[in-house]
């Protein structure tokens, strides 16, 4: 995590950071039949995936009710520095809470075992203000997520009898 901050501040510095405002409330649809609306999109400009892959994760938050959505949301922003800094780290679609409480993020890496390593750290992170049993999460090697936005049917091809279907996107609208 240290690494991380340490370049978190190298891409701030370096005014490296986006957050693209043109993905904002776009609504994402799961094969679970959930949906959430794009709150923000965060960037590391002129990083490319050269071994793509998506990751989406998952969890809910303990005691956040009502108003506290809108005040989770906003606070998010400060959580940046425990991501962006990561080897392999592209880009993040963060995502409200859908109809079951859940909150979502859609990333692109660099590589899928970068991606599961950083899903593994954050894992003990949320641990701390989420529902037990609650965090999830799914990578699909291979694929950029801006191609998986515009054809939601690329992850149903590679996972097509999954029972997991909270992180499969139908649709975008």
């Amino acid at each position: 995590m240290a690494g991380c901050v340490l370049n978190t501040a190298r891409l701030v510095a370096g005014r490296r950071l986006r957050l693209p405002r043109a993905r904002v409330g776009v609504r994402v649809r799961f094969a679970d039949g959930t949906s959430a609306w794009m709150y923000r999109e965060t960037v590391v400009a002129g990083r490319a995936a050269a071994e793509p892959c998506v990751l989406v994760v998952a969890f809910r938050l303990r005691f956040v009710r009502g108003w506290g959505h809108a005040l989770f949301r906003a606070e998010s922003l400060l959580n940046t520095p425990l991501f962006v800094g990561f080897p392999g780290f592209v880009s993040k679609l963060w995502l409200t809470h859908d109809e079951r409480g859940a909150y979502r993020g859609i990333y692109q890496w660099d590589g899928p075992d970068r991606a599961e390593r950083y899903a593994r750290a954050l894992w003990r992170v949320l641990a701390l203000g989420s529902v037990p049993g609650s965090i999830a999460y799914r990578d699909a090697p291979g694929l950029r997520r801006d191609a998986v936005l515009a054809n939601p049917r690329r992850l149903a091809e590679i996972a097509p009898t999954d029972d997991a279907s909270w992180w499969r996107v139908t649709a975008v609208t």
